[in-house]
């Protein structure tokens, strides 16, 4: 199992739309520090507007790491990841900043603090067939192999299930017996931010909205025939169907706010199941408060 990161870093984490991105920078700007992402959307070029990347106005202000970086045709995943974000958190430790992991995918940034477990590469022939099946025979057959894999998988992104089933049939392990390789305790600290569920919410159907008016359409458009990886980014299918004339605007806002709640929710429950993270609650009143408390405690890891 590639071990996990042993350079000293800080995580901030959260769901989507809570207002990551914003406090980091904060943060990394009271104690020196300078922001890593740990977002599996956010690291592609191309894409910034649909991804919600930080703004240029905050990048501006602290170095910003693994944010649109990679090319959209290339296929990434957690384990190219893990390895480019150790580079980047060992190169900024050693000019004598402090690393800051902000990011909302659970999977990367457990990888960054507890290590990867050894799985399969990628068989292209199975997967090619696997992609043939329908959503549901995928959901039925992983359950069938893998029930306790099947309940924790994010039935709702087919790459997800694809792989949990890929690694199933080339091991003959339930893809959730791999999990238990996960148990070391995390070296870094870290807190991830929590937001009433309402407010959420309304975060989030603001941000899409303004998604939009940003020229999000126009963004999907010219990414054209992306990979499949980032392709299954919440909103790219949505906004293809509405430039094929198969939606209207109404509906796509309304389609992709809705996934992007269900992704919140699923984001909340994976990190209140990460015990190395601090669950903090945020509100716009607290955020300076919040701000400087993690850039205390951030900074002493330097």
């Amino acid at each position: 199992m590639p071990p996990p990161v042993t350079t000293p870093f800080f995580v901030i984490a959260g769901a989507t739309a809570c207002g990551k991105s914003a406090l980091a920078v904060r943060a990394a700007e009271q104690c020196g520090g300078e922001i890593v992402g740990g977002d599996a959307f956010q690291v592609y070029a191309g894409l910034e507007i649909l991804t919600a990347q930080p703004e240029p106005a905050l990048r501006a202000r602290v170095p910003h790491h693994l944010i649109g970086e990679v090319s959209l045709h290339r296929r990434f995943d957690v384990a190219q990841y893990a390895e480019l974000a150790r580079v980047r958190i060992a190169e900024i430790h050693a000019r004598g900043r402090v690393p800051i992991v902000c990011g909302g995918t659970g999977l990367y940034l457990r990888a960054l603090l507890r290590g990867l477990a050894e799985l399969p590469a990628a068989d292209e022939k199975l997967r090619a067939e696997l992609e043939q099946q329908p959503a549901e025979e995928l959901v039925r057959r992983l359950r069938d192999l893998d029930p306790a894999g099947a309940v924790a998988v994010d039935r709702q992104n087919p790459r997800r299930v694809i792989r949990a089933l890929e690694v199933c049939l080339l091991t003959g392990r339930p893809f959730s017996s791999f999990r238990e390789q996960w148990a070391v305790p995390p070296r870094a600290r870290g807190v991830f931010l929590h937001r009433d569920r309402a407010e959420l919410h309304t975060r989030i159907a603001g941000r899409t909205e303004r998604m939009f008016h940003a020229g999000v359409e126009a963004e999907v458009r010219r990414a054209g025939d992306a990979g499949e990886t980032a392709a299954s980014a919440i909103g790219f299918r949505e906004v293809q169907r509405l430039d094929a004339g198969e939606i209207n605007r109404a509906e796509c806002v309304r389609l992709i706010a809705e996934s992007t709640r269900q992704y919140a929710k699923r984001q909340e429950t994976w990190f209140r199941r990460e015990t190395g993270l601090r669950r903090v609650e945020l509100s716009e009143p607290v955020f300076e408060t919040v701000a400087s408390a993690l850039a205390h405690e951030a900074g002493a890891l330097r």
